[in-house]
């Protein structure tokens, strides 16, 4: 599989923060953004958004054959058609019933998809077309794919012509609870004029209350509590180390709440994730868990190791048949339940001999 660049973190948090300084000094009569609109209780919008949702999906239809057929579909094949209407504004019966199938009916629309988020509980819906062949990114991941976004009144806002990259952390919530449900491609193929064709990947589409959407904050392009709707194909995703400690990004979710902001095991106002030195005490995290090495001869057949529950895997690498894989292992020298690298009494630095 072709390596996703990871983003260089430090740099990226700099020229973030930078970035963010820079917008906050510019005046409103400045620059064309949207005016702020006023707060609404999520409670009472997850509800009317859900309210909205649910008409629009009983009222649109997709074209079910197309995606009958074997082959990787793309998102541009993907129609969406709002049902006809009498005279009257009535919504007629869908036309081509053994073609196409009402978006009602695909997506369950009595078992809608839940999670928190700030507190409320949220449905969306899953339009899945194909599970993919590969592996589940983790919701801290960085992904490549096509996507295209688009309203309820049909009008597009966004979207990719070419396969890009992204790191799930720096999109709206609904992502990282859905590109996760899917599977990355099942193998690629460099082409001879340097693009890639990929197969048997990831392809869906998402649709999403304002509430795990942009919510209150409108863009140029979305008005503020929009629902929102993304087709997609994913190809490739790595587990990001946001970091660079040593533990993947989805394991420093210590609540379970896919939000890794609210992680702050020093409270020094850095979350564990963008923290090298979880616990403070001088050691870096890195240094607070053990390594192991392991060599596998594929030539004659050995089997990968069985990693630990509190083991992982940091890096792999092979030669001449000969994989290495070096691990990390979390420790718990004082046996109380909680690892080294959270506790800052505990300042054990296993990188030395």
């Amino acid at each position: 599989m072709n390596k996703i660049k990871l983003m260089k973190l430090k740099t990226y948090v700099l020229s973030t923060l930078c970035f963010l300084a820079l917008l906050s000094s510019c005046k409103k009569d400045d620059d064309n953004s949207p005016e702020p609109v006023p707060e609404r209780d999520r409670t009472e919008q997850q509800v009317a958004d859900l309210d909205s949702m649910q008409n629009y999906l009983k009222s649109h239809y997709y074209n079910r054959a197309t995606f009958e057929t074997p082959g990787n579909h793309s998102i541009n094949e993907l129609l969406i058609t709002e049902l006809p209407k009498d005279t009257n504004g009535n919504y007629l019966a869908m036309p081509d019933p053994e073609s196409n199938q009402l978006l009602s009916e695909a997506v369950d629309i009595d078992h809608p998809k839940t999670t928190t988020y700030q507190d409320v509980e949220y449905q969306f819906y899953i339009l899945e077309l194909n599970e993919g062949g590969g592996v589940n990114p983790h919701f801290s991941d960085m992904v490549r794919l096509n996507y295209n976004g688009f309203l309820a009144n049909g009008e597009s806002f966004d979207g990719t012509v070419t396969p890009a990259d992204f790191d799930l952390m720096n999109l709206i919530p609904g992502w990282r609870e859905v590109i996760p449900e899917f599977k990355t491609s099942e193998n690629y193929m460099e082409n001879a004029d340097g693009t890639v064709s990929y197969n048997n990947y990831g392809l869906g589409m998402m649709f999403l209350p304002s509430g795990l959407g942009y919510y209150s904050n409108p863009t140029t392009t979305i008005p503020a509590y929009s629902n929102l709707m993304f087709k997609f194909e994913l190809y490739q995703s790595e587990i990001a180390d946001h970091d660079g400690d040593g533990i993947p990004s989805y394991m420093e979710d210590l609540n379970g709440d896919k939000n890794l902001f609210n992680d702050d095991t020093d409270e020094n106002g850095v979350p564990n994730f963008l923290d090298a030195d979880d616990d403070g005490d001088r050691v870096l995290t890195i240094n607070e868990m053990t390594r192991q090495t392991y060599t596998v001869d594929i030539n004659s057949g050995e089997e990968e190791p069985v990693l630990a529950a509190d083991e992982f895997e940091s890096s792999r690498s092979e030669k001449d048949g000969i994989l290495t894989i070096k691990t990390l292992k979390y420790v718990d020298s004082d046996g109380d339940g909680v690892w080294d690298h959270l506790q800052k009494d505990v300042k054990i630095d296993y990188s030395k001999p």
